[in-house]
């Protein structure tokens, strides 16, 4: 197995962390860091919902709204001449 060290700036070390965790389960094996007077801060980001959303479901997928494309590609149009 290889080894690989990095040396980094202390206030880089939770940006490369935070990239190192990120990876591929199953690429990386373990990770080794020394010990840090702060603990690391993990994300506390929660999805709103807990389910896959479908390209039907989409506000980009509603044509009948403000936001329309065809209504915009028209208002472009417009504005062009």
């Amino acid at each position: 197995m290889q080894e690989i060290k990095l040396l980094v700036k202390d206030e880089n070390i939770e940006t490369i962390l935070n990239i190192l965790n990120n990876l591929k389960s199953g690429l990386i094996n373990e990770i080794q860091t020394e010990q840090t007077k702060e603990p690391l801060k993990k994300t506390h980001y929660q999805p709103k919902k807990n389910s896959v959303i479908f390209e039907q479901e989409s506000g980009t997928n509603d044509t009948s709204g403000k936001y329309s494309v065809n209504a915009y590609r028209e208002r472009l149009k417009k504005g062009k001449s």
